[in-house]
């Protein structure tokens, strides 16, 4: 039931009782200092959903832990395990269209890494980066550029998520070891139980290629800790890449709102022969825009946006209807051969134009399109301007991604559904594609709001809950979920009676037999909160 966020003394996590949990807090005081418990109202404001409606109860942390070390985790699982208090571990707390900081299970304690955020080796011969869990993309590309070295990170479009945080989450970044996610490589991981492992190699004593083999000898743990509960990522190899002579940055327009499938096509066939081997950033035209300008400053009406006023901001900001940004890097012989076939190719659809510019590494710092900073490693905030779409600073989004087969029958129907679903709700379709890999791609839809608007708020959520179920129906699942459709996502992948759903439910038991860990985390649910005893 949802309460008056006035009225609500304080979020207790379920079959604890204020006292209980109190108690709780004591024993973590005790243990770490009060500098790093944090359980006042204030504090407890930034670690909520930033975009739900103030008024609104569901996700709330009953308090904030901060540790610095290994050790600390380890100390923090044991007392919740003996007090059965559930843990919500984060990074930086900035996947903010997936519910940002905010836990599953109200009452929860966020184990915040803000300040478990050290570089700990950065190796150029091998090029490679050992961080830990509070480390942003920004502090990872200031420690290679303070040191010197000749390397560049794969990095996401706003630069103070986490790097650990944003891999868990098979979240997405654009250099050539983005695709697949192949960049990681080795993780030390506190279990549910307190214990310690390192996973692949790194379960040998002094082994030196923990960080550059991702398997090991018997079963490979490492992906079991990314999108789970299933233990807390302390220590994470990040494969990095070699500056390349020549960065060429391209852009791709199209002025015709049906290319879409024609491009998807020949994106597709120049992936799979490896003449792009990085990951394109496809969008529509108002997900460029809301980049670039606010809604008002187009149209002040109600409702979706109508189709001359898109295309009047495609023509005006020279958008197009479609725009993919992507790049080459390498030798400059090899990247003026690939630049030559990729154009002809995408250049036979009438009413596309591919465009782009080479730069020496001398000319990066020089780079003042922020779209082109992030493709070569410099991380940057101005790309956060897509929040504000609606509603200025007060603007939000809810984010829908299913991945698809990156072809054209795929990607128009589920163009065509997700656009009317979107434009029913009242909403503008801010649409976009990520290439998984060649064969495959997210279909990012961006649902956003302006919060100080509660009913549009809630259409939004609510739109995106209906788009999961019927693109489950339809095949497609999602590669992550919003907390508050997450066990929605989840129940899409129903193979011979949610097998997969009981496996997992089976490890999770094994491991953490009180239900302490991030307990509801993509949709897994510990035996003590299953079957909707999660309130």
């Amino acid at each position: 039931m949802t309460q008056n966020v006035e009225n609500l003394t304080k979020a207790v996590p379920p079959g604890v009782t204020e006292e209980g949990l109190e108690k709780a807090l004591e024993a973590f005081v005790a243990a770490l200092g009060a500098e790093k418990v944090a359980s006042d109202d204030e504090t407890l404001k930034a670690y909520r959903d930033p975009y739900q409606i103030s008024t609104w109860t569901t996700n709330l942390a009953a308090a904030v832990i901060k540790p610095t070390s290994t050790e600390e985790v380890q100390e923090i699982v044991r007392l919740a395990n003996e007090h059965r208090i559930p843990l919500w571990p984060i990074g930086r707390g900035k996947n903010n269209g997936y519910g940002g900081p905010a836990p599953q299970v109200n009452g929860s304690i966020i184990v915040s890494f803000e300040n478990m955020n050290r570089v700990l080796e950065i190796n150029e011969e091998l090029g490679y980066a050992m961080v830990e869990p509070g480390v942003s993309w920004i502090d990872l590309y200031e420690a290679i550029e303070a040191g010197g070295h000749d390397l560049a990170a794969s990095i996401v479009d706003v630069g103070w998520g986490g790097v650990v945080s944003n891999t868990l989450d098979h979240g997405l970044t654009y250099m050539p070891y983005s695709i697949d996610q192949a960049s990681h490589c080795g993780m030390e991981v506190v279990l549910p139980d307190g214990d310690l492992i390192r996973t692949g190699m790194g379960a040998m004593e002094g082994n030196k290629t923990w960080p550059l083999y991702k398997r090991g000898l018997g079963p490979t743990s490492t992906e079991l800790f990314m999108q789970s509960n299933y233990g807390i990522v302390t220590k994470m190899g990040y494969w990095l890449t070699p500056k390349p002579e020549v960065y060429m940055p391209l852009w791709l327009r199209s002025w015709n709102d049906d290319d879409i499938g024609p491009i998807v096509d020949a994106l597709r066939e120049l992936m799979l022969d490896g003449t792009i081997d990085m990951r394109p950033q496809f969008s529509n035209t108002l997900i460029m825009a809301s980049m670039m300008s606010s809604r008002k400053d187009w149209w002040d009406g109600d409702g979706p946006l109508p189709e001359h006023i898109i295309d009047k901001i495609a023509k005006e900001l020279d958008l197009g209807r479609w725009m993919m940004r992507f790049a080459l890097y390498g030798d400059e012989a090899v990247v003026d051969h690939r630049y030559a076939k990729l154009k002809k190719r995408f250049e036979s659809i009438s009413g596309v134009e591919v465009t782009g510019e080479k730069y020496e590494k001398s000319e990066w710092k020089n780079l003042q399109n922020p779209h082109e900073q992030i493709q070569i490693g410099i991380p940057n905030l101005d790309l956060y301007k897509m929040a504000s779409w609606y509603g200025g600073e007060e603007g939000g989004h809810v984010d829908f991604s299913p991945v698809i087969p990156m072809t054209t029958t795929d990607t128009l129907t589920a163009l065509s559904f997700m656009k009317e679903m979107v434009q029913e709700a009242g909403l503008d379709h801010m649409a976009g594609l990520l290439p998984i890999n060649a064969r495959s791609t997210t279909f990012i839809n961006v649902l956003a709001f302006d919060t100080k608007d509660e009913d549009q708020t809630r259409r939004a959520y609510e739109v995106a809950k209906k788009m999961v179920a019927i693109a489950g129906k339809k095949g497609y699942g999602e590669y992550r979920a919003h907390l508050s459709f997450m066990d929605l996502a989840a129940d899409q992948f129903g193979f011979n009676n949610h097998s997969q759903r009981r496996f997992n439910e089976t490890i999770k038991d094994a491991l953490d037999p009180n239900g302490i860990l991030a307990p509801g985390k993509s949709g897994i649910w510990p035996a003590r909160l299953r079957n909707g005893n999660n309130a």
